[in-house]
């Protein structure tokens, strides 16, 4: 009998590791993860220009003009964008001018980029370096109020020196010209440094009118739309960098 027991133990134990070794494996399961393209999502800048000749393109047109290079040049990085260029600027402009067209303009502050470039009328129509010291610090405070506030939105473009054209040639003060400039320049940037705000410096480029021709605009004064395409090289990375931040 115990026998029997054991040979019946011995044949259900061998049908049981048949059907076992007959199953199939299971299968493992591979999950893909979806990876979803991350959306670049639309946005819209306001931009403000501010200065004088050299920020309205005096001699050069429209589109030549720095500030719209500048704004063309940011799009073409992100076609999605859009950017809205206001310019508030004339030829002959001093600080004065400048404070007194924007008080009466009054412009919105809700701009996520200010550049200011002012102080060569003040040179050329003889007005006191005392005047420039005091209204150019308010010109700045002025840029960052419109800037949504924030000083980091804003941007000092220096001063040109047009000694270096046929015009200022032609005036036999070439040498005036440029320390007068050189002063007004420095002031601004040690301003700008003391209070952390960007100072670009495009001066030597238009130091370079009398060597390339190609810089200096037909009426043999203002810049060219090369030299402006030349300062906005240095500008829109800076730009770049505020817009994204």
């Amino acid at each position: 009998m115990k026998k029997q027991f054991q040979v019946i133990v011995a044949f259900f134990s061998l049908l049981f590791i048949a059907s076992c070794s007959t199953e199939s494996p299971i299968p493992e399961t591979t999950l893909t993860p979806v990876i979803t393209a991350p959306q670049t999502q639309a946005k819209s800048y306001n931009y403000l220009a501010i200065g004088d000749s050299y920020t309205i393109g005096q001699s050069v047109c429209e589109t030549c003009r720095f500030p719209a290079q500048l704004s063309k040049s940011l799009g073409n990085l992100n076609s999605n964008n859009t950017y809205s260029l206001k310019i508030i600027a004339q030829t002959g402009w001093t600080t004065t001018n400048l404070i007194s067209a924007i008080n009466t303009q009054n412009p919105t502050s809700n701009n996520d980029l200010v550049t200011l470039l002012i102080g060569v009328n003040n040179q050329y129509q003889n007005k006191p370096f005392s005047l420039y010291e005091k209204e150019f610090p308010e010109l700045v405070n002025k840029a960052i109020a419109l800037a949504k506030g924030d000083k980091t939105n804003v941007i000092v473009v220096s001063i040109p020196d047009y000694a270096y054209t046929p015009f200022g040639q032609a005036s036999g003060n070439q040498a005036i010209i440029s320390t007068a400039i050189d002063q007004y320049n420095t002031f601004a940037k040690k301003y700008c440094d003391d209070n952390t705000i960007l100072f670009i410096n495009i001066t030597d480029i238009t130091r370079q009118g009398l060597i390339n021709k190609n810089l200096v605009a037909p009426d043999g004064l203002h810049p060219s739309e090369l030299a402006y395409s030349l300062f906005v090289e240095r500008i829109l990375p800076k730009a770049t960098t505020i817009l994204q931040n």
